[in-house]
């Protein structure tokens, strides 16, 4: 193929420079290092096969993210089960919480959200693997890789509306269950009031 070379060399100009953000969201998305880079590994080599389908000038960071998603959601799916049967149409699911314990449908006050900081960062991530899966999936490409709403929806294939209410939802969830971890360690005596500015807080400590 008279272009193969000129192929491989424009693939690998785009790709290395997302292989660390595409690292980062699936160590979220698997929970650990070696699935990490395991499905990053598959990815790329799906990516290449594909490569050609791929239309010069469009946003290949999200391209190939849309992959990494893909190929770690199957196979979390072929591992797991999901941790909780949430409608994402039903207009309470937001008040479904993480683990049984009513205490987590209960947000902090701003005063209150520097006990994130005091949670470990294995914690946060955990709190995050238990999302259900769309929830976790908006929130770690928001979170973690630092994506536009726009990134988000051609990654997850949905209307940026929809990625909106998804990480509102999604990121409730996390504070609440992080809020219930910490009522439960001691590092603050009850859960009060609201709290909507927490994104730079999660954000510093989730990537």
């Amino acid at each position: 193929m008279p272009n193969a070379a000129a192929d491989a060399a424009l693939f690998e100009e785009l790709l290395v420079p997302v292989l660390n953000p595409a690292y980062r969201a699936a160590r979220h998305f698997t929970g650990n290092t070696a699935d990490a880079e395991d499905a990053v590994q598959q990815a790329s080599l799906l990516a290449w096969r594909a490569f050609g389908s791929f239309q010069p000038g469009t946003n290949f960071r999200a391209w190939f993210l849309r992959i990494v998603t893909n190929v770690c959601r199957s196979e979390y799916r072929r591992t797991r089960r999901a941790p909780l049967g949430l409608s994402l149409d039903d207009p309470d699911a937001g008040d479904a919480v993480i683990g049984a314990d009513r205490t987590a449908e209960l947000s902090p006050a701003p005063a209150d959200v520097a006990f994130i900081s005091r949670l470990d960062t294995e914690e946060i991530a955990a709190a995050m693997a238990r999302l259900p899966e769309e929830y976790r999936t908006v929130c770690t490409l928001y979170f973690v890789d630092d994506l536009a709403y726009q990134e988000i929806a051609e990654i997850v294939g949905r209307p940026i509306g929809t990625v909106r209410s998804r990480l509102h939802r999604g990121r409730k969830l996390l504070m609440q269950s992080l809020m219930a971890l910490a009522v439960e360690r001691g590092l603050v005596s009850e859960p009060v009031g609201g709290v909507e500015d927490e994104e730079e807080e999660l954000e510093s400590l989730v990537a």
